[in-house]
């Protein structure tokens, strides 16, 4: 089964491939805060160079804001890797008739308005053969991942990047660069067992990402606008405090810890349903169990979170680094790169990118 790695290339048409280079800039563009990788193939994984990250009060500034990361970093590339999210991405897994990869591609364009919002000359399309033989009937099925992002979303991300000066090389999708991340960690410590089933939970300011992995293919993707901000705003009524004040105590509550986790706990609990909701569909559809959940994100370190998602999913939550296996070169402040770790998954799934080259 080919891996997750693969099934990345949704949104290549628009964008520009370029020869091969010693370095990449993975650029991951939320909607709070950019953060930049600049890397290069280290062999066996990936090695950082350089990195930035900065804040933005709104889309507005993202573009001012890439130019002055570039400005004051002297990344040494302009090839950059991004990736998209949002309702204008649409991930939908299907069953179909068994047919060949290069047959599956033409076919899909005839199916592709059962699953998608939109109409097929809108958006670039791209698909994935997940199980090439699925069900008991007479006529052989298989399980498809359909991926489909609208081309304006494209032609905007495009814009952006080229007004910052940079040549973009692949745009991906966030929940997709998760499981990048995860498995690049996974290859360099041990492996990924290919059966094995696990959660990756990534909480971000304005959504949580959730990718559903089977060995290192992405079974389940979803995106839930449930995440910091909200915990952030909750925080804001109990303390009765301003947005940028509330942020302060979430992230560093030392003796008010327990009051800041009493004050996220029904924004936590929602969450956690709306986790719950997702594992109950992908184990109705898939007829597996997921194992284990991985957390990661800005917001996954907050008071109370891992021991309420434990209870919760009644399963084993972990906190995983995604520099964990990752070379950083002389020069960087490991100090300070080490406390953006948590937020910078998406990232080094993009970065991971450049051992496909």
């Amino acid at each position: 089964m080919p891996s997750i790695a693969r099934c990345r290339k949704a949104l290549r048409g628009r964008t520009t491939v370029f020869g091969r280079s010693k370095r990449i800039l993975a650029l991951d563009i939320g909607s709070s805060e950019i953060k930049a990788l600049e890397v290069a193939d280290s062999g066996g994984g990936i090695s950082i160079h350089n990195y930035a990250c900065t804040k933005i009060g709104n889309q507005n500034e993202t573009i001012y804001a890439i130019k002055e990361i570039i400005r004051r970093s002297n990344f040494k590339t302009k090839r950059s890797v991004t990736s998209v999210s949002g309702r204008s991405v649409i991930v939908r897994y299907v069953t179909m008739a068994q047919m060949p990869e290069q047959d599956l591609r033409h076919a899909i364009r005839f199916e592709a308005d059962k699953y998608i919002p939109f109409e097929v000359d809108e958006v670039q399309m791209d698909t994935q053969i997940l199980e090439d033989q699925v069900g008991d009937g007479s006529q052989p099925e298989m399980k498809v991942l359909l991926v489909a992002v609208r081309k304006n979303l494209i032609e905007e991300h495009l814009h952006l990047l080229q007004e910052a000066g940079l040549q973009s090389a692949i745009i991906d999708v966030d929940a997709f660069a998760l499981g990048n991340a995860f498995e690049l960690r996974a290859r360099q410590s041990g492996g990924l067992s290919p059966e094995k089933v696990v959660a990756l939970i990534d909480i971000g300011a304005n959504k949580t990402n959730i990718n559903i992995l089977k060995g290192s293919i992405s079974y389940f993707t979803r995106e839930v606008y449930l995440a910091g901000n909200d915990f952030t705003e909750a925080v804001s009524r109990k303390f009765n405090l301003d947005t940028q004040e509330a942020e302060r105590l979430k992230c560093r509550p030392d003796d008010q810890a327990g009051e800041v986790e009493e004050a996220i706990l029904p924004t936590l609990d929602d969450l956690g349903n709306e986790i719950q909701l997702s594992f109950d569909y992908f184990e109705n559809q898939f007829d597996r169990v997921v194992e284990e959940v991985y957390i990661s994100g800005g917001s996954a370190q907050l008071p109370g979170l891992q021991r309420a998602f434990e209870g919760a999913f009644e399963k084993s939550v972990v906190f995983w680094n995604p520099l964990e296996t990752i070379e950083v070169k002389p020069g960087i402040d490991v100090k300070t790169l080490n406390q953006y770790a948590g937020q910078l998954a998406v990232a080094v799934g993009l970065a991971s990118r450049v051992r496909k080259w």
